[in-house]
């Protein structure tokens, strides 16, 4: 049971992490289009969303248990070290000041303006308030579903714990929406991202591993020295692109 935590304990973690991140940039623009537009149909076409994408990972996580073990695991885990690094390098960037961090108010104000440019809100059920939320709510959600779908693959067991999380994360999001009714703008946003690249970049590499019939040192344990690994090296990229733009800096000074 203690080893089983070695793999389980950090794949609820990203499945929570990921999905607080992607909640937190869909409940900016359902709040702009609550806020304009009205929030009934605001929430009616957010809940709709929810509901898909709940269909969705009971569809496609039933059909996961018809295909070899090994065989989902060489797949997802490629395709979990590609998005996981594409979410490291952002935040990489991020921290080194090479890129500007993410802005939940600037994204707020702007998708405010935009509902209102489309004129007032239609009597009943709005149709563009609807629409908008659906389709933010099915963007970010479909990031979640993947992360989800992905860490539940790697192992017999996993999908409901990461689903459970990912769930967890959602209703941590909609109550602090229903709280504070503006933008999470606190949420330290690029930190999270952060942790998520790391936790997935090391997810897919072990399950790489694993399908292709590598023995990992340590069997589970391993996940956690590839997160320690991917943590230093991400550490180290930071440091050296922080130097980098400080030395560009001075030379564009003199």
């Amino acid at each position: 049971m203690t080893v089983a935590w070695a793999h389980a304990g950090p794949s609820i973690l990203a499945a929570f992490l990921a999905s607080l991140v992607e909640f937190v940039e869909a409940l900016t623009v359902v709040l702009a289009v609550g806020s304009v537009r009205g929030w009934r149909s605001a929430l009616a076409g957010s809940g709709f969303a929810v509901l898909v994408l709940l269909a969705i990972v009971a569809v496609v996580g039933a059909a996961l248990t018809r295909i070899p073990l090994d065989v989902i695991q060489l797949a997802v885990g490629t395709l979990l070290l590609l998005f996981g690094m594409r979410w490291l390098r952002k935040a990489i960037l991020r921290s080194a000041g090479v890129i500007p961090l993410h802005d939940e108010q600037a994204t707020y104000a702007k998708e405010t303006e935009a509902m209102r440019r489309l004129g007032g809100a239609a009597r009943g059920l709005d149709w563009i308030a609807f629409a908008a939320s659906f389709q933010i709510t099915m963007l970010e959600g479909t990031e979640v579903v993947f992360i989800v779908i992905a860490i539940g693959a790697g192992g017999t067991g996993l999908l409901v714990p990461a689903s459970l999380s990912a769930l967890a994360a959602l209703l941590v999001v909609i109550t602090l929406g229903l709280v504070v009714h503006r933008p999470l703008a606190s949420v330290p946003e690029n930190t999270l991202k952060f942790a998520v690249g790391v936790l997935l970049s090391a997810f897919g590499t072990f399950w790489v591993g694993e399908g292709s019939g590598f023995a990992w040192p340590g069997a589970d344990w391993s996940l956690l020295g590839l997160v320690a690994g991917f943590l230093l090296v991400a550490l180290f990229a930071v440091s050296a692109s922080r130097n980098r733009v400080r030395a560009r800096l001075q030379i564009a000074g003199r």
